[in-house]
């Protein structure tokens, strides 16, 4: 007879319910998986960072520091989006209790407000619409309000990134040394220090590549 009632009017409330849970946890997998190398590929831009600065190449180390800024704030708003995903959850758990009072799902506006939210992360953006969707169906939520995507504003990444060399440098310098020159010394060219400098300008490209590979 369940299977019946399933093939006629589809899953229940419950199995829904059990269905979104099991997506919220693959997709916090997922960005538990991205913070991982967001963190690995960090750690070896800044200790590029340092080690330019130390040369006292620092326009390439505010070239790298900025994807460090970039990788920063995504990092930021992964941790974010994992905070809404975990309520959801606690959401679609007092859902639960209610319905075997209430018999039904009930409207949630502050589930609409957190989906709404984490549509914006590219990286679950597709469950999260596709969630969005079977909540409505099911009468959890009102029809999604798509809100265009904020960017980045280059100026205030610009400061953060010379912020970061900034720091960089007190450090290596133990104090000494607390704000880089906007250009660094030139000093004339020799056949070893342009090998060298092809070397470095490689390793940044493919530092590069490597964050944007993560954070696109």
């Amino acid at each position: 007879m369940q299977s019946l009632n399933r093939f006629l009017y589809g899953p229940t409330p419950e199995e829904k319910v059990k269905a979104w849970q099991n997506k919220l946890r693959q997709e916090t997998r997922l960005l538990d998986r991205e913070m991982r190398q967001l963190d690995l590929a960090t750690t070896k831009v800044r200790a590029s960072v340092k080690q330019l600065a130390q040369k006292g190449d620092v326009k390439s180390a505010r070239i790298l520091a900025r994807e460090v800024v970039r990788s920063d704030k995504q990092k930021d708003r992964i941790s974010v989006s994992k905070a809404r995903l975990g309520s959801i959850g606690t959401q679609l758990n007092q859902q639960m209790a209610m319905m075997k009072i209430t018999g039904s799902l009930q409207k949630s506006t502050e589930i609409m407000k957190l989906s709404n939210a984490l549509i914006k992360l590219p990286q679950i953006s597709q469950t999260m619409r596709e969630m969005s969707m079977e909540m409505t169906k099911a009468g959890i939520m009102e029809e999604m309000i798509d809100d265009t995507l904020e960017m980045d504003d280059d100026e205030e990444l610009e400061e953060e990134a010379d912020a970061e060399v900034d720091k960089v440098l007190f450090a290596l310098t133990n104090g000494k040394l607390g704000e880089a020159p906007a250009v660094s010394n030139v000093t004339p060219a020799t056949e070893d220090t342009t090998l060298e400098d092809e070397e470095t300008e490689k390793t940044m490209e493919r530092y590069r590549q490597t964050l944007n590979g993560i954070l696109s």
